[in-house]
């Protein structure tokens, strides 16, 4: 089973996203800040990351390039999931390793999971 690891700080997001993924039969670990996040990335080793950029403790930003500096963490597929829309924050995003660049609002749930399937290799 993949484990994806979902770092949100809206919980009724995380949870309906939650529910939906297990659903789908992904193992799902989540985080409600970057701090966490970090950690988690660290301990679990997920097989892909879903971030969102404006989180409480460590910006979406910070968590994303410590994830890419870190050997252990480096390899882990990030796929930032977020409402800020502007160009400079989707460049900023890819040059820092995200694979994708998801705006909550433009993307139904349907999208999302073809997204999350194809980073993991499985369409």
């Amino acid at each position: 089973m993949k484990k994806i690891l979902f770092v949100e700080d809206e919980v009724a997001l995380q949870k309906a996203f939650g529910t939906i993924l297990k659903d789908k039969g992904y193992d799902v670990v989540s985080a409600l800040d970057g701090e966490t996040g970090l950690k988690l990335a660290k301990e679990e080793k997920p097989n892909l990351i879903l971030l969102d950029l404006i989180l409480p403790k460590i910006h979406g930003f910070e968590v994303l390039k410590k994830l890419k500096e870190e050997k252990e963490t480096q390899e882990i597929p990030v796929i930032v999931l977020t409402n800020l829309e502007d160009m400079e924050n989707v460049g900023k995003a890819l040059e820092l390793g995200a694979m994708a660049y998801l705006i909550k609002a433009q993307y139904g749930l349907e999208e999302v999971l073809e997204k999350i399937k194809k980073a993991l290799g499985e369409i």
